[in-house]
Formats: structure tokens, sequence, C-alpha cells
């Protein structure tokens, strides 16, 4: 009996550790294994409405709320498929009552590739139009 509350103990330790470092989500993810497809995705529809408002600027060119939209998206975590130096675009999706930019970002791939985070850059779903 003490060796499977030894057990438990270190399992709740690493589990805790898991969670301190990654975040919760980030945690679970790591414990159940990589998702499926269709959890990276996103359809445009299920975007907030504010998403699907800063796509239709980005598709327009603009203009934009914020000085920073626009800038290089670097992908230094590689959270996103590897490409050039410059390929990927990010902007801001503007979060209600903020009076800051917020975690919210769409990122543009060159080639009309999209993406979503809701938790500046820690995961992303690939729009889908």
């Amino acid at each position: 009996m003490r060796r499977l509350a030894a057990a438990f103990g270190w399992l709740t330790l690493l589990w805790l550790g898991l969670v301190v470092t990654l975040g919760p989500t980030a945690a679970f993810a790591f414990v159940s294994g990589p998702s499926s497809r269709s959890a990276d995705e996103i359809h445009v529809s299920q975007l907030p409405p504010e998403g699907r408002a800063t796509l239709a600027l980005i598709k327009r060119g603009g203009p934009f709320p914020y000085a920073r939209d626009g800038i290089t998206f670097h992908n230094r975590e590689g959270r996103l498929p590897a490409r050039p130096r410059g390929y990927y675009r990010e902007y801001t999706v503007p979060t209600p009552g903020l009076a800051h930019r917020g975690a919210r970002r769409i990122v543009a791939g060159r080639e009309g590739d999209y993406w979503y985070t809701d938790d500046h850059y820690r995961s992303f779903k690939r729009i889908r139009e």
C-alpha cells in the first residue's frame, strides 16, 4: 500500500509540474497525446465576430487599427509549418472590453493560409473557409 501511495504522490507531482510549466490545456494535451486534425482547425464561421472582421480586413489589405498589424511573425516556437522568413504576418483580433491588443491574433501566410490563436501564440488552429 505504501508503494502505491508513493507512486501516486510522484505522479501527482509530475502532473502539477506539467500544469505549472505548460499550463493546464497543454499539460492535458501532453499526457493525452496528439490531438486530432479537426481539433487543429477552426471554420471561419466559428471565429469570434472580431476574428471574422479581421480576416476580412486582411483579405482587403486594410486599413488596420493597430500599428503592429502586418508585421512579420517569426514562428520562433515552430508551432506553424516551417516557412522562409517573412512568409507569415500577424494581425490583432480585438478583444471586447480590453484597452490593449489582448492575446487573439490571426497569422496569415503568403500563400493564403490563415491561422488563429486566442492564447498569444501558444496554440494555433488553421482557419478553414
